[in-house]
């Protein structure tokens, strides 16, 4: 299966990409996803699993299976490490722990920054809340060492995650090399529509995490709706004789974005990756572009990291 690309940066990424965060068997389910006809990975160290990924590419790569150049691979410096001269220390880690030689995108993971050299990439205080950097860098000396990588031949594209528009014109405006993609949650019921027509305007190419709303949170309130469950999703997956998930993973396709999907199962890996025979149309997209409403004047966050909300540079307002 050929899958589209949309360009970011220098490079082609595949629009359909595989989510490795919290996978019960991060080797074999890569190694599923790569038969399955994934070319696409989303990778981070703070998943804890970045070791069990490179063991499954280094298979696939030196089986001859798959080629180096035909993966787009991504990783992200987590907060502990936003200083500049820890940013390369942690792209040298993800390189050594997924064997390979370089990134296709490396990212910013979080603008908050978090206590460093404490052994650990969750640093608490004694009643549990995230201890944050008492030095947090300027946003300009962790985007230098980002364009270090790229220059070193490192990592062929760097962008960000998590940020809000403020915080990307910030980089932007010192930037020598400026981030080539955004990767934020978006789905029907949290769209997240300024921050695309932010990233449009500005040639950013935008990835979106938890397009199906994440329905296997565990922190998930009893009374949020459920997207895959939602009687218009169904409607329109009816429509077109396909499943929600397909749906709202199309929907973030006819919007010019990529999409991390993930699942445990051959079968929904495939389904995920089959949505390319059809198309939705503006009666489609209309509506889920409004789905919102139903979950409140502003949508909802599945992951508005709300721990870190003690961080001055915390990018997301709060109800």
């Amino acid at each position: 299966m050929s899958i589209p690309t949309i360009p970011c940066g220098v490079s082609q990424m595949p629009v359909v990409g595989f989510g490795t965060s919290r996978t019960e068997d991060p080797e074999g389910q890569v190694e599923m996803a790569l038969s399955a006809g994934y070319r696409h990975f989303d990778c981070a160290l703070c998943y804890y699993n970045e070791k069990e990924i490179g063991k499954a590419l280094k298979k696939i790569i030196s089986s001859g299976a798959v080629k180096r150049e035909d993966l787009f691979i991504t990783g992200k410096v987590w907060g502990t490490s936003n200083r500049g001269n820890l940013v390369e220390e942690s792209c040298a880690q993800t390189l050594s722990d997924l064997q390979l030689e370089y990134l296709d995108l490396f990212l910013v993971h979080s603008p908050i920054a978090l206590q460093p050299g404490m052994g650990t990439l969750e640093p608490l205080d004694s009643n549990g809340v995230p201890i944050l950097d008492p030095n947090p860098p300027p946003f300009s000396e962790t985007w230098a060492a980002m364009e270090r990588l790229v220059e070193a031949g490192k990592c062929k594209n760097i962008g960000l995650s998590n940020f809000n528009t403020k915080q990307i014109q910030e980089i932007l405006d010192c930037a020598k090399i400026k981030p080539a993609n955004l990767q934020v949650e978006s789905h029907p019921f949290f769209p997240n529509l300024e921050l695309l027509e932010f990233c449009n305007k500005n040639d950013i190419s935008f990835v979106a995490y938890g397009p199906l709303g994440s329905p296997g949170r565990t922190w998930m309130e009893k009374d949020q709706p459920s997207l895959l469950k939602d009687e218009d999703v169904l409607k329109i997956a009816q429509k077109h004789g396909v499943s929600t998930g397909q749906i709202l993973i199309r929907y973030q396709v006819e919007k010019g974005n990529a999409v991390l999907a993930k699942s445990g199962k051959l079968s929904r890996m495939r389904e995920n990756l089959d949505v390319f025979q059809f198309a939705l149309d503006s009666l489609d997209m209309e509506c889920l572009n409004n789905l919102y409403n139903k979950a409140g004047p502003n949508g909802y966050r599945a992951f508005d990291f709300r721990t870190y909300s003690h961080s001055p540079y915390f990018p997301f307002e709060l109800d």
